[in-house]
């Protein structure tokens, strides 16, 4: 009876100990969360109550349970122990990766309302994230390399380990050379300021933003809600477009294929009504020029500007809509069209009135169809 009433006093105070100190600990935060709006520091860090509590009620019971005189727990005290241990080891990884996790976002929402300049603002993104990651899996691997070594097999075997390290070095890098690739990779991208999270790029002819920055993977979400998922390798070792870097604002071109007779310097002035109505145009500049001529039509092109690639993405198309409908209401014979008319007259050779063109039909050597 004793034992039992000793059980329940380790544990009931145990976790009136954990709720009193958690309850504390929860009030100072928010104490000072009121006090300084300026920065999340404080809020994001009561999000790492449920990890303190359980590192607390640990920390206490494995420092208590040997006072507990029950049979049951003292025939299997070492393994009681040993759970413990792990318990408090992954608990203490989770409070650590939380308050990480909420010093660094802190960090990056101060400089965010801080900054002007998106392009700053996504590079620093970028590396946040990326640093998060990197602090996440040092942790994860260490917490891991803690529980193994608590027990005596592993400790056994840490000599043979340690003298076999550089030949499992050596075998690791050859097998995972993709990996630490892309590993490396994932550093050059995030502090070499090539990518970030928010960018507009062009891969491999699709064009979208970059969602997610990995340690190996890069997430691109296109103009159609797809994922497109590259390794961090392919942007370090391959030519790709970032229409985000060096500002956002763009200009674009739209071209028209029209035909010899098309009205240009109408079409000009059409092109500035359209931007005068169109809330994608930034007002920066534009220009409608003839760029190239072929035996059939000539080839019209229009630029526009504005401020990022989804305005001028919606510029665009808006000019190109209106100026073909301009064209096909008002001037449709500046639009493409096939000659079917009759061949213009050859010159005679002996210098006399222009004859008439042979028909194909008619010419030595070509057969007539029968009928």
């Amino acid at each position: 009876m004793n034992s039992f009433i000793r059980l329940l006093a380790v544990l009931g105070g145990s976790a009136v100990l954990t709720l009193v100190v958690g309850r504390l600990t929860d009030l100072l935060l928010r104490r000072a969360d009121d006090r300084h709006h300026e920065t999340p520091l404080w809020h994001m860090l009561r999000r790492c109550g449920p990890a303190l509590r359980v590192l607390l009620f640990t920390a206490v019971l494995r420092g208590a349970y040997r006072q507990i005189e029950w049979r049951p727990l003292h025939d299997h005290e070492a393994a009681v122990g040993r759970t413990l241990t792990l318990v408090l080891i992954g608990a203490g990884a989770w409070c650590v990766v939380g308050v990480a996790s909420a010093i660094v976002e802190s960090s990056y929402a101060r400089y965010a309302l801080g900054t002007r300049d998106p392009s700053r603002v996504r590079r620093v993104r970028t590396q946040v994230t990326l640093i998060r990651r990197i602090v996440t899996a040092v942790v994860a691997v260490v917490a891991a390399a803690a529980m193994l070594l608590t027990f005596p097999a592993f400790k056994a075997v840490g000599t043979s380990v340690l003298a076999s390290a550089g030949v499992i070095g050596i075998v690791a890098g050859v097998a995972a050379q993709s990996t630490l690739g892309n590993l490396f990779a994932g550093f050059q991208i995030a502090f070499g300021d090539m990518v970030r999270i928010g960018d507009t790029v062009v891969v491999d002819g699709e064009w979208g933003v970059v969602e997610e920055v990995t340690l190996t993977l890069i997430a691109v979400r296109t103009w159609d809600e797809r994922r497109i998922t590259m390794p961090v390798s392919y942007f370090t070792s391959r030519p790709f477009e970032n229409w985000s870097r060096g500002g956002v604002q763009m200009t674009g071109t739209v071209f028209l294929h029209c035909d010899h007779t098309a009205p240009v310097p109408l079409m000009r002035e059409k092109l500035k009504e359209i931007l005068d109505g169109c809330e994608a145009w930034d007002g920066r500049g534009w220009n409608l020029a003839v760029t190239d001529a072929t035996p059939t039509t000539i080839v019209v092109r229009a630029i526009v500007t504005a401020e990022d690639a989804d305005r001028l993405w919606t510029a665009r198309c808006e000019v190109r809509e209106q100026l073909v409908g301009w064209l096909a209401e008002k001037h449709p014979y500046a639009l493409p069209r096939v000659a079917t008319s009759a061949a213009a007259p050859l010159p005679d050779p002996a210098g006399g009135p222009l004859a008439p063109a042979t028909p194909a039909a008619d010419r030595p050597g070509v057969r007539r169809p029968a009928g």
